[in-house]
């Protein structure tokens, strides 16, 4: 093994995600979201994994702060789409959860996302920021942004999100 394969090494540590189970079924939307920053729940799996962190939620909107690295890439080097993809999905999908009541889900329906400029290690952190643009009672749509330090767009996406409550039959 070359010795800067010593750096490429990764551990990640996560919490059951069972954790969740009973306070996404109990808890306002926007107070769930909000227990993520202030430290009442630990951040899911997949936020571990990439290392996402929350910066803001707002009723409708929520910001997710992101530190590009070479684990990400893909060949032809920068990180893969699908990373970039996953946090504007997340960050549409939660700004929307902010406006739901407890025990009220959903699920991405439609999704569209523009790359516009390459994400590498060298540009340094990123926010995904996401704004609902319609809350209805059976659909919604947002969009999101992924900007750089100075503000520059390297991708912008928008949702279609589709709103599920207990009581519906899921067919």
């Amino acid at each position: 093994m070359d010795v800067s394969d010593e750096n490429r090494r990764r551990t990640v540590h996560w919490v059951d995600p069972a954790v969740f189970r009973e306070p996404i079924r109990t808890l306002p939307g926007l107070e769930f979201m909000q227990g993520f920053l202030n430290g009442r729940f630990p951040p899911p799996p997949f936020m571990e994994l990439l290392g996402v962190r929350g910066l803001s939620v707002e009723p409708g909107s929520v910001a997710f702060e992101f530190e590009p690295a070479e684990f990400m890439y893909s060949p032809l080097g920068n990180v893969h789409g699908g990373i970039l993809t996953v946090l504007l999905d997340t960050a549409m999908g939660c700004s929307f959860h902010t406006t739901l009541p407890a025990g009220v889900g959903y699920t991405t329906l439609e999704l569209k996302v523009n790359f516009l400029r390459p994400v590498t290690v060298a540009t340094g952190p990123v926010n995904a920021v996401g704004h609902v643009l319609h809350a209805g009672s059976r659909t919604a749509t947002a969009d999101a942004q992924l900007l750089d330090r100075a503000g520059k767009v390297h991708a912008h996406a928008t949702s279609t999100l589709l709103v599920l409550r207990p009581d519906s039959r899921g067919d």
